[in-house]
């Protein structure tokens, strides 16, 4: 009987290691797995699991037997007291405990499986489980690999003078317009700073007195109906910091938030890191097809469909990310669009976070801003939150300074508590309050400016592109071009894509692929321009290049670049997105602009045979519009 009881001891502790051995290869697959192919393993798994636990029960029903029939048999000394029932408990709960920290796991990987295949796929991402880290620890290692053009970048920075060879910073949202006038606006506000206070902790929300200038500045820019209050304020170092604090708050592991993508790829992080919260998606896409009436346009009916399928796989939708204006997009929403926005989120009891960070960041004067604070009466007050920082509009990332506005005391409470960690210097808020309060400065000096110099920078991108025959967004806001790079792509995978991305690279000029932005189309980059003209137009050299050492490889290979054979995926027409204004209804045909329609006849004549496809019949039949500005235009001629 002793013997027995030991071997069963025995065989209970090695399965206990087996589960453990098997949950260690099964998490190191979940970094690199597709879902479908999570779900396998994991149902393999469970099967096994429940195969030993019926050897455990066999086992238990055999001793009960021995122990029937052999009430006092005890050769070698007294039979330990083990109650089998509650060591099989424990290795369930063992099993289970892992089980749901698989599942975390999983429910947190919402980086595409397909963005870290497509960097294996280039050289790029090289991981492997470390042995020193948690679950979480490696999680975070492989939630930072889609960034390693960054870490090339921040170590092989273009300088004039320092380093010339360098890259070229056309990937990171950065305004480096402006640094002459903030800069010195920086040494004059810093001042005579005596106030012990800024030395010592403030409240977790921030110093009273800046939240207070806050709720003034948003007052004021956001053209709130009426003043808005200090106390709904509360500050961190960064819009990515409220972000996760919210997601803490306002979500349990493995519930959601809704977004329309592309969207600005940090927030998955945001998201993700601490609060492992998923992101479900409302994918858009560049062909104006229903209702639509402008590329890539965000629609209640998409975003309810995102939410049923959603519902349909058991994940629970807490809430809704808006980002207005749009990054990488560029779009600016209307009044009614936000209001359609907000009232979808009513209906469904959804949180709205609505990041405005380039609310001052309007270039084109046709352009209006409307912020959800600007409305008389919100749909659901209690669950509308917005972001704001200095990061964007005044060119400061390097400062990190966010601000929350929300009615719900709850939130401001839970909020507040990661006020401990993500706190700002006092020194820090003083120095942004000087500014906000300075709203001559801002108005009569630096936004003019900092528009003037954006409108420049964006005419000369954009201009470089239509002489190239590049399909891209027209924005009116922020410091990106939505580009379609999608016919200088072999074959059109995200893999493609990430080779494109890799020869910019290689050519010292950083872009950000689509991928990072999880856009359902590969092809598609984000062009920052918000640099010194030198810096643009060398960058915009270098972009040239590899496009046209692309397209010379393309062509040299006997590939069409605009017509893919159907085993390799197709490109859809990009006639519809090309120079097409977000913030204005598309004008008729008659009032077609002219530039635009020469950009488009410039895209269609760069594939080899589109003169052989398209007689001048069918051209003016198909297209009357374009065919009849290029007559006049020859006729002048």
């Amino acid at each position: 009987m002793d013997a027995l009881l030991l071997k069963t001891l025995s065989a209970q502790r090695e399965m206990e290691e087996r589960f453990l051995q098997m949950e260690e290869r099964r998490l190191q697959r979940d970094v690199e797995a597709e879902e479908r192919r999570i779900q396998l393993e994991q149902r393999r798994f469970e099967l096994e699991r429940d195969h030993d636990f019926r050897m455990f029960n066999v086992f238990a029903q055999m001793l009960n037997v021995l122990k029937q029939g052999n009430p006092g048999s005890c050769a070698t000394g007294t039979a330990p007291n083990v109650d089998l029932h509650q060591t099989f408990s424990n290795s369930t709960e063992i099993g289970e405990r892992l089980s749901e920290e698989a599942k975390a796991l999983q429910l947190g990987q919402t980086r595409s499986d397909r963005a870290t295949k497509a960097f294996h796929s280039i050289g790029q991402a090289d991981f492997q489980n470390s042995p020193y880290l948690s679950i979480r620890g490696n999680r975070a290692v492989v939630s930072m690999l889609p960034e390693d053009g960054y870490k090339l970048y921040q170590a092989d920075k273009y300088d004039e003078d320092k380093n010339p060879s360098g890259i070229i910073n056309f990937g990171i949202s950065e305004n480096k317009l402006c640094f002459d006038l903030m800069s010195k606006k920086l040494t004059q506000s810093a001042g005579n700073i005596t106030d012990p206070s800024l030395l010592q902790y403030s409240d977790w929300k921030g110093h009273m007195f800046v939240r207070e200038e806050v709720a003034r500045f948003l007052t004021y820019y956001c053209k709130a109906p009426a003043p808005l209050k200090k106390e709904n304020v509360i500050l961190h170092n960064g819009c990515g910091s409220l972000f996760s604090s919210l997601a803490v708050v306002l979500c349990d592991p493995g519930e959601a938030f809704l977004i329309a993508t592309p969207f600005y790829g940090g927030i998955i992080k945001d998201m993700n890191l601490y609060a492992r919260v998923k992101l479900v998606h409302a994918y858009l896409d560049s062909q104006v097809t229903g209702s639509c009436t402008r590329p890539f346009q965000l629609t209640v009916d998409k975003l309810k469909k995102a939410l049923q399928d959603a519902q349909s796989k058991g994940i629970k939708v807490r809430g809704l990310i808006l980002l207005n204006p749009q990054n990488p997009l560029g779009d600016i929403y209307s009044l009614s669009e936000l209001q359609d926005y907000l009232e979808f989120a009513k209906r469904h009891e959804l949180h709205v976070i609505v990041d405005e960070i380039y609310m001052l960041s309007v270039f084109d004067d046709s352009a209006t801003f409307h912020s959800v604070l600007e409305m008389d009466r919100l749909p659901d007050p209690q669950r509308t939150h917005v972001l704001w920082g200095i990061s964007k509009d005044f060119g400061m990332s390097g400062i990190r300074f966010g601000t929350l506005y929300t009615l719900n005391q709850d939130v401001i409470k839970a909020v507040s508590c990661f006020g401990y960690f993500h706190g700002i210097s006092g020194l820090m808020q003083y120095q942004i309050a000087q500014l906000l309060r300075d709203r001559d400065w801002i108005n009569q000096v630096y936004l003019p400016t900092n528009h003037e110099r954006l409108k420049a920078a964006y005419s000369f991108v954009t201009d470089e592109l239509k002489t190239l025959g590049i399909p891209f967004l027209n924005c009116s806001a922020g410091f990106f071009i939505w580009v379609d790079f999608r016919k200088y792509l072999r074959n059109i995978t995200f893999e493609e894509e990430m080779l494109l991305w890799k020869r910019f690279l290689d050519k010292k000029v950083l872009l950000a692929p689509g991928i990072h932005f999880e856009c359902n189309e590969p092809g598609w980059f984000r062009i920052i321009f918000a640099d010194k003209m030198n810096r643009l137009q060398l960058g915009m050299q270098k972009v040239c290049e590899v496009l046209e050492e692309q397209e010379r490889e393309i062509l040299n290979e006997d590939k069409d670049p605009l017509c893919l054979s159907e085993s390799e995926g197709t490109v859809d027409s990009t006639d519809e997105v090309i120079f097409v204004s977000h913030h204005q209804e598309p004008t008729s045909s008659g009032s077609s602009n002219l530039g635009d329609l020469i950009g488009l006849l410039q895209q269609q004549m760069r594939s080899s045979d589109w003169l052989q496809k398209n007689t001048v019949e069918q051209f003016a039949q198909e297209k009357p519009e374009v065919y009849d500005v290029f007559s006049k235009l020859v006729g002048k001629k």
